[in-house]
């Protein structure tokens, strides 16, 4: 059996919980092809303050998501993963602050040239970076077609809220 960095190919799932009290925490699982855990690192909570919230105005939380909390996970991870996955095109800048492929999920493929298939659904590639599709055609085609990529976001999430929930504990 293989492990970490050796296994065939690995998935990163990278997303985000907004606390009204403590901030962003943000979530990182890296996964073999049938979505086993290899390995998942959070970060610490991250609240903009009101010059912050005014100053960024919309781009706030796609800076907060992927270049601090993104970039930050994807920085320290021991397991690199082949790709990261996102549920939106949100944060999909995050690509050009990382060397790794990012992708996000479309729930219907609609551009072969930027698009792929991968389980149930369909991904898409920050369109700076097209060449990460033609990397990730062989890769996908180890990923089961009934496969439910969207689970491991669940799981980020109950962690995370989990993390929250036991910092709050502490503090309490």
């Amino acid at each position: 059996m293989s492990h970490g960095n050796h296994d065939p190919f690995r998935m990163g799932f990278l997303t985000a919980v907004e606390d009204a009290e403590r901030g962003f925490v943000g979530g990182l699982l890296i996964t073999n092809r049938f979505g086993r855990p290899l390995e998942f690192q959070c970060t610490a909570p991250v609240k903009p303050n009101r010059a912050q919230q005014i100053l960024y105005g919309p781009t706030l939380r796609p800076f907060v998501l992927g270049e601090l909390l993104g970039r930050t996970l994807i920085d320290k991870i021991g397991v690199k993963p082949h790709l990261v996955l996102l549920e939106t095109d949100e944060i999909i800048d995050l690509r050009q602050h990382v060397s790794i492929p990012v992708a996000f999920f479309v729930n219907k493929i609609t551009d072969e040239s930027t698009q792929l298939p991968l389980g149930k659904l369909g991904i898409a590639f920050h369109p700076d970076y097209l060449a990460d599709r033609e990397e990730m055609v062989r890769h996908a085609k180890a990923i089961p077609v009934d496969a439910d990529m969207r689970e491991p976001f669940e799981r980020i999430r109950e962690a995370l809220a989990e993390t929250i929930r036991l910092g709050t504990a502490r503090t309490a």
